[in-house]
């Protein structure tokens, strides 16, 4: 068998509950050779010993830490063990499809691609509708009256949430300015020139300051949509998932890795790029954990008030969630108190249940 290329390495996207499901399917669709590296940040025991397990039986690299981690933070784990050309992110929560990999390679190698990035559909059924088929991420600087310069984020997305059957003769090897780490092919050579991934990225941007940083170094980026891969999200199941996803989609988390972005970048933080997510702030949550939970309940589909009360009161548990990690864990991705405090001083936006329908 000849020597693998690509070491796949699998990390925890915002719940522990689908790993199986993802394991198994890397398994089952992957023919070419390749080593994989499962970064585990505090699975409840059930996970820990089905990951335990499977390291043994199929021999993968096992990398276990008994707290949650950032995403960019369990990345780095893996990055410095990496030995083979290329390595391979994928998230815990994605189904591949056959020869899914092998395409992705073949990609790489015909275009000298620093990273690709697959066909990534979202939904419980398989490759069906458009979550990425490449983009565009870059800064302009655009002029204003008194004479400075505004720093902004052009980002646009192709062909989301559309049902592939309909766009299909549009799909076509390209090269692109972003890829998401939902899956990407990274020829690893790259971080030898860009450095580990920045983990003052805690929930979001980190796939934009990823990619714009490959573009900065002169590295290219391409989407193959002959290799496809679905993003299956659903609703927590058990508290592990639940206290992780709302750490994860934290409004600490997400404000302060806003702010890192914009001051990284030397942004403009006034453009509506950034008033539009600090608006959105806790959509996560309670687009893909309250409201399906509050709609569970007795009375509690479309009952405006109900969702109200259940928005003031997970805003308490998050706050709480959040301040609990950053007391038990001390390092880079903890938060200080003060400012979690004054992120979570104001629920203004929280009461306008109506504008985030």
């Amino acid at each position: 068998m000849s020597q693998p290329r690509v070491t796949i390495v699998i990390s925890p996207r915002e719940r522990f509950s689908f790993t199986q499901q993802n394991l198994e399917s890397i398994y089952d669709h992957t023919q070419t050779p390749f080593e994989l590296i499962y970064v585990d940040g505090g699975s409840p025991a059930p996970i820990q010993h089905y990951l335990q397990t499977q390291a043994h039986s199929k021999g993968f690299k096992l990398i276990r830490s008994e707290q949650y981690l950032a995403p960019n933070q369990a990345r780095n784990l893996a990055i410095p063990q990496i030995k083979t050309e290329y390595l391979l992110f994928v998230d815990n929560d994605v189904l591949v499809s056959p020869a899914w990999l092998d395409r992705l390679v073949q990609c790489a190698d015909e275009t000298g691609a620093s990273v690709v990035c697959p066909l990534t559909c979202i939904g419980k059924t398989v490759n069906d509708t458009i979550h990425l088929a490449g983009g565009e991420a870059h800064i302009y600087e655009e002029p204003l009256e008194d004479g400075s310069v505004a720093r902004k984020v052009h980002e646009k997305h192709y062909f989301v949430n559309r049902p592939v059957a309909e766009v299909k003769d549009q799909l076509h090897r390209q090269q692109c300015e972003f890829a998401e780490f939902h899956c990407m092919l990274v020829r690893t050579e790259i971080f030898a020139r860009i450095g580990l991934l920045d983990e003052g990225f805690l929930s979001t941007r980190e796939h934009i300051d990823f990619c714009m940083s490959v573009a900065n170094v002169g590295g290219t980026l391409y989407c193959e949509p002959d290799s496809v891969v679905t993003y299956v999200p659903e609703l927590p199941l058990n508290w592990a998932d639940v206290s992780f996803f709302l750490l994860r989609w934290s409004d600490a988390w997400e404000m302060s890795s806003l702010e890192h972005f914009q001051t990284k970048w030397n942004l403009t933080q006034k453009d509506k790029y950034f008033k539009k997510r600090y608006k959105r702030l806790g959509h996560r949550r309670h687009h893909a954990f309250l409201r399906p939970l509050v709609r569970q309940m007795p009375f509690g589909k479309d009952n405006a008030w109900l969702e109200q009360q259940a928005i003031k009161l997970e805003r308490v548990v998050n706050r709480w969630i959040t301040k609990r990690y950053a007391n038990k864990y001390s390092n880079q991705t903890s938060i200080p108190h003060d400012v979690i405090d004054s992120i979570y001083a104001t629920d203004t936006e929280y009461e306008l249940v109506k504008a985030r329908r």
